[in-house]
């Protein structure tokens, strides 16, 4: 069968898997069942196992796109792990689940230890049994037979916007994985962990080669996402020529590595009011509160410039977080008169808020260093934040 999101009830209707694949979000983790499905053969009959045909293609494929894979298997891990080094295959998985208990299971907590929605994740298994019993445990799960491997790369569900962070998105979880696995060694309050990672936070006017990262984040973002508007490139690039806004993009790096482009803000510019149309983060670092330093570093930019700013905001299933982040930072939702007279953004949806804050100099972070282009100066140079 065609794979369909979270149900193995439809055998036709090519057209539904087109509709859908148009309004659901791009797959973010594939999860892949071993005996029989990435590879030919069963590890505990003794079998000479192989890689099915065209999956060693597809593994190579999705990870340059940035589309991370893991592992639900019933076999020994001290069994089964040798077997996918020996292929040449280990590295290209993260989070494997390798033991004798439900797939469905094994699915929700890759989801989970990702922090990633359960529709951002596919599923693929040999057995009609075992994807039944993942779409009827998580049947916004995507779900896939094994023979299809070879053609996922050629599905829609799995061609995101490609970008020189999605090609290290592997990596990069790796580096996460080393930074939870040194924080869980730490004997000590979580902000002295912050201050041994040597964090460097710096926000840049994006360029036109940054593009394709700004819209992924604005795709790929909810939880730390103030809206939930998805801005295209040609949104993006009209924003970009556009001397009343700012396009600004934050890139983390520590002592790990590089957490690569992670934020993204953009910044509406008018006599005594900026207006922060869009403020989205990466889930990959909101552990380490990159979304309020940011937030934190605007106010300290409007404070400098003399301006009070506006913040649109739209609550949605996912962004909770965003909204705790907007309160903490003081924006309500009382009407300034510097608001009078103001449109709402062009397209956004009908149920955004505009929240309202007056500013005050925000002290820099102890947690790590930051730097940014000078906003509220004429020249706009690149300073410290201190």
């Amino acid at each position: 069968m065609t794979g369909m999101a979270g149900t193995e009830t439809a055998e036709t209707g090519t057209s539904t898997d087109a509709a859908q694949a148009a309004v659901r979000p791009a797959v973010k983790c594939l999860v892949w069942d071993l005996d029989n499905t990435l590879w030919q053969g069963t590890l505990l009959e003794n079998d000479e196992l192989a890689l099915r045909p065209g999956v060693l293609e597809t593994l190579k494929a999705l990870d340059e796109r940035g589309i991370l894979q893991s592992v639900a298997s019933r076999n020994e891990y001290d069994d089964a792990w040798p077997r996918l080094e020996s292929l040449g295959v280990a590295g290209y998985f993260v989070l494997p689940h390798i033991g004798w208990g439900r797939k469905s299971d094994a699915v929700r907590a890759v989801a989970e230890q990702l922090n990633f929605a359960q529709d951002t994740l596919a599923f693929i298994d040999d057995q009609h049994t075992e994807r039944a019993e993942v779409a009827y445990h998580l049947p916004d799960v995507r779900c896939y037979d094994a023979p299809e491997a070879a053609g996922l790369p050629d599905l829609p569900d799995f061609a995101p916007t490609v970008t020189t962070d999605a090609r290290r998105r592997r990596a990069m979880y790796q580096e996460k994985f080393r930074r939870e696995a040194a924080q869980s060694d730490f004997n000590g309050p979580d902000e002295d962990f912050l201050r041994t990672l040597d964090m460097r936070m710096r926000i840049a006017r994006a360029h036109e080669d940054d593009l394709a990262r700004v819209e992924e984040l604005t795709l790929r973002t909810s939880q730390m996402n103030a809206t939930g508007v998805h801005y295209s490139d040609a949104d993006l690039r009209a924003l970009l020529t556009d001397p009343d806004h700012e396009v600004l993009i934050t890139t983390v790096e520590d002592r790990f590595g590089s957490h690569g482009a992670v934020g993204v803000a953009l910044l509406e510019r008018q006599p005594g009011r900026w207006r922060l149309k869009l403020l989205a983060t990466s889930c990959r670092v909101v552990n380490f509160g990159i979304g309020t330093q940011v937030l934190r570093w605007i106010a300290d930019q409007a404070t400098r410039a003399g301006v009070h700013l506006e913040a649109d905001f739209r609550r949605t299933e996912r962004n909770r977080i965003m909204e705790v982040a907007y309160r903490f930072a003081g924006f309500g939702s009382k009407p300034c008169a510097c608001q009078d007279g103001s449109e709402p953004a062009a397209g956004a949806p009908a149920d955004v808020q505009r929240l309202h804050l007056v500013p005050q100099r925000q002290a820099a972070p102890t947690t790590l260093t930051a730097s940014g282009p000078a906003l509220w100066s004429g020249d706009g140079a690149d300073r410290p934040w201190a």
